[in-house]
């Protein structure tokens, strides 16, 4: 029995170690929250900015845009292409339509801040996200281990993994979650989309906030339950971009959290290593 048990405690420690710490950052943030509560204060400090110079036409421009470049991209790497090309595929195809969008918009006469990127308050920032981290990561990991019981994830990252566990593997797999899809997909919802939003619904802010949410959500539908979860995490995502109008500590608080997915991800053996 110890033979069988003892390599699976050992596999478990650092997955253990990660939720513990989350444990411990939630009870962190909610006493932070609770005292800002208290104090009558808000749980994010405003930042004065101005609206999104563009109009929905912008916006259709920019989604057009993604959705002709993913049907090309899809037509000439079949399903049958090996999982790391597709991979490769779609941090280009985000990372191009975002260059594209910001080209597009700086053309329409946005500025840097209109864009998301105000700049000059990285540590502000940093703080944002690290108390929104502690805050949703821990919860919104036992739900999304809740659903995974009810619906197994189904995840190209995740079946990559489950083959490939050589260096070249993690470090796709961290520059394409940690890096590339938190910062274009916070571009595209929180600030072009919300952004219009947010210009429309000038006296409803929770319902710019609450439809990009359905978006993002919606956009990760097929993977098994894991849109449930991302629909709170959406909203806090958007009630920050809502108050600073940046983006910066929603890309912050998205990349940190994925971080923490992906390594759990990798701390654990992937089937066809471990088979």
């Amino acid at each position: 029995m110890s033979d069988v048990v003892t390599p699976h405690l050992q596999d478990a420690w650092p997955q253990a170690l990660v939720l513990a710490a989350a444990f411990l950052g939630f009870l962190w943030s909610a006493a932070f929250v609770r005292r800002r509560m208290a104090r009558g204060e808000p749980l994010v400090a405003a930042r004065p900015h101005a609206q999104v110079p563009w109009e929905a036409g912008d916006v259709a421009v920019v989604v057009v845009g993604y959705l002709v470049a993913a049907t090309l991209m899809t037509r000439g790497m079949p399903e049958s292409r090996p999982v790391i090309d597709r991979l490769v595929g779609n941090a280009v195809l985000s990372l191009g339509t975002m260059l594209a969008g910001i080209a597009w918009l700086r053309f329409r006469g946005a500025d840097w801040p209109a864009l998301g990127f105000p700049g000059g308050r990285l540590r502000d920032d940093l703080a944002v996200a690290c108390r929104a981290l502690g805050l949703v990561v821990f919860p919104l990991l036992m739900a999304a281990a809740a659903l995974n019981a009810i619906v197994t994830y189904d995840h190209p990252i995740v079946n990559f993994l489950d083959g490939r566990r050589d260096l070249v593997a993690a470090a796709l797999v961290v520059i394409s979650a940690v890096v590339v899809a938190p910062l274009t997909e916070e571009f595209f919802f929180r600030r072009i989309l919300q952004g219009w939003l947010e210009k429309h619904f000038a006296d409803e802010s929770g319902v710019a906030v609450a439809l990009s949410a359905i978006a993002f959500a919606s956009a990760h539908a097929g993977q098994g339950l894991a849109f449930l979860p991302l629909f709170p995490l959406a909203l806090v995502l958007g009630l920050i971009a809502e108050r600073t109008g940046s983006i910066v500590p929603c890309v912050l608080l998205h990349a940190m959290f994925n971080a923490v997915s992906v390594f759990l991800l990798l701390a654990q053996p992937g089937r066809g290593a471990a088979g």
